[in-house]
Parts: C-alpha cells; structure tokens; sequence
C-alpha cells in the first residue's frame, strides 16, 4: 500500500500536538484524571503505529526523529513511576506508620484475640478437671515440676534470678530469648500461607499453655508468683505474638480473596507492606521483651518484690495500650489504607 505523506502528516500531527501536550502536563508534575490517561495511552499507541508506517520512508527523518522522542517520553510516562523518593525516617515509622497499620487492621488482630483466649479457657479448664493433662498442655518443662517446686527453687537460686541466668548469663539469655520470639512470631505470620489454619492453630496452642500453667499456679497458691513473673515481660511478648497472629490471618485473608475482586498476585502486592511494617514491630517489641525477661522477670524475692515487678508490668500493658491506640493520631501515615 502506498502511503500519501502529505496526508499521513496532515492527519498526525494533530494526534501527536495532542499527546505532546498531555506530556508537558505530565512533565511539569500536574497529574491526569482516569480519562485523560486512558487519551494518553491511546495517543501512544497511535503514534507508535505512525512512526513503524512512517519508518518504511526515507523521507521526513526531521518527523521521524521528531515521533521516535515523543514516544520515548510516552513510554517513560506510563512505564515509570514519578513517585518521589521517601527518605527513611524510623522515628516516623515507629511513632505513625506502625501504629497507623495495626489499627488499620483492628479487625485481625481482635480475631487473633479469640482464638487465643479461646486457647487460655480450654488449657485452664482441663487443668481442673484433669490435672494429669498437664503432661500435654503444659509446654517449657512446666508439667515436671509443681509450681511450689519451681517457686522454692527460683526464689532460693544463688544471686537472686533463675538458675538459668546464673548459669549462662543475662545477655546470653536474653539473646536466646529474642531469637526464640521472633521465629515463633515469623512462624506464625508464615502460617498464614496456610490460607490462616496454621495461624489459627498456633495462636490456639499458644492460648492453652497459658491458660494451664496460669491455672496450674493459682490454684498452688502461687498466683503473685505468676504475675510477678509473667507481668515484666508477657506484657509487651503476648501482645507482640498476638500482632503476628494478626499479620497471619491477614495473610491468610488475601489468600483466600474474600471481598476483593482482584487476582492472587495484586492481594499479596496491596498486603505486602502491611505486614512487613506489622512484623518489624513485632521485632522491636520482642527485643525489648527479652531484655526485661533477662534482667528483671527471673529476679525474685527477696531480690525484688513481687509487688514492684507487678506494678512494672502494668504499667508497660497501659503503656503499650496507649502507644497502640493513639501513636499517629492526625498525621499523615506513609502506608496509606488500601482503596
């Protein structure tokens, strides 16, 4: 077919000012409405088609070059994000957008709350009814020794903490503390590839280890024991366990699709950055967690009063409650909710 150029160029051209102008609007950082992008893209497909019939011609090398650049600006447009770089700022981060993310989620995280008290009632319940299932809900060795026993022995241990810190030193065990944490905590955010069941499950074990040895102790007499102990740094490590549950049946969640009508892979891009921000916190949570199990919640009377570790441990709960709650309140958050 032979091409009339003098024709080809009269019906380009406007097509082309057309998308040169879209362009400049894109290029001087003004922004498009739905319409005018779907123009742009139209614009770049046309002028494509007319620089490969265009391309078959020596003539007009002027055009032509004039076509191949206004292409290559179309394409880095639409092939290229403009978004500006952000600069990494933890302070922000942890005050806005960690707290931000988790009540975004609310929904989840209550979730993973049922499920574990669910857990707590069950593992206390059997412990009454049948003491001897202490050999099945009660984990970390509880199930050998009566909370007397451990009592007497950890109040009695040389230097004042448990024989573990004695023996292999406080930051030794709070290493092993931290790590522990955080692969019980990343496993329960990776089960949530389990379309949430393995998510579910943990968080319900987890809930009936608590419940029977809570049981298990107050019914020995040694409940101050139990919350002296516990208090320090189950405060701010079950809440940090009970966040990661919530990143798991998130995950979970998107897997599943319930409620979005978009593909496999565009659920898990939008929930990414949710959870990596949910499971971050976590971490620093459970740092400081095992730095206080270490070095305040295995000392004991008369070393330090139950009364004091109890009162500590509350007021960390209260702390973490308002930081949760209203951390970020009024400002912008660098995650957006999704739309």
């Amino acid at each position: 077919m032979i091409l009339d150029l003098d024709k080809f160029l009269q019906g380009g051209r406007p097509h082309w000012h057309a998308l040169e102008e879209l362009l400049a609007r894109l290029e001087s950082g003004q922004t498009l409405d739905l319409d005018q992008a779907r123009r742009l893209h139209r614009l770049y497909e046309r002028t494509s088609a007319d620089l490969a019939r265009l391309g078959t011609f020596a003539a007009e090398p002027e055009t032509r070059r004039y076509l191949e650049t206004l292409i290559g600006r179309a394409y880095a447009e639409i092939h290229h994000t403009n978004a500006p770089f952000r600069r990494i700022r933890p302070t922000h981060w942890l005050w806005v957008t960690f707290p931000e993310t988790f009540r975004r989620h609310l929904g989840a995280f209550w979730l993973a709350v049922t499920i574990t008290i669910v857990g707590v009632v069950l593992g206390g319940v059997a412990t009454v009814i049948d003491p001897d299932s202490r050999q099945v809900t009660m984990p970390w060795g509880h199930d050998r020794e009566s909370p007397t026993e451990r009592v007497r022995r950890e109040e009695t241990a040389q230097g004042g903490p448990g024989h573990r810190t004695a023996s292999i030193g406080h930051a030794t065990f709070s290493g092993q503390l931290i790590a522990n944490n955080t692969r019980v905590s990343v496993l329960t955010l990776s089960l949530g590839m389990t379309f949430g069941l393995g998510t579910v499950v943990l968080l319900f074990y987890n809930g009936i280890g608590l419940g029977a040895i809570s049981v298990d102790y107050i019914r020995d007499g040694q409940g101050q024991f139990l919350a002296g102990w516990l208090l320090p740094h189950g405060s701010i490590e079950i809440p940090a366990i009970l966040i990661a549950g919530q990143a798991g049946l998130m995950l979970g969640q998107a897997l599943l699709g319930r409620g979005r009508n978009l593909p496999l892979a565009g659920r898990l891009r939008l929930i990414a950055p949710d959870l990596v921000t949910l499971i971050g916190g976590v971490a620093l949570l459970l740092v400081y967690a095992g730095i206080i199990e270490a070095f305040l919640s295995q000392y004991h009377e008369p070393v330090i009063p139950y009364s004091l570790k109890i009162t500590f441990g509350l007021a960390e709960l209260a702390g973490l409650i308002s930081y949760l709650a209203l951390a970020g309140r009024g400002s912008r958050s660098a995650n957006p909710p999704p739309p």
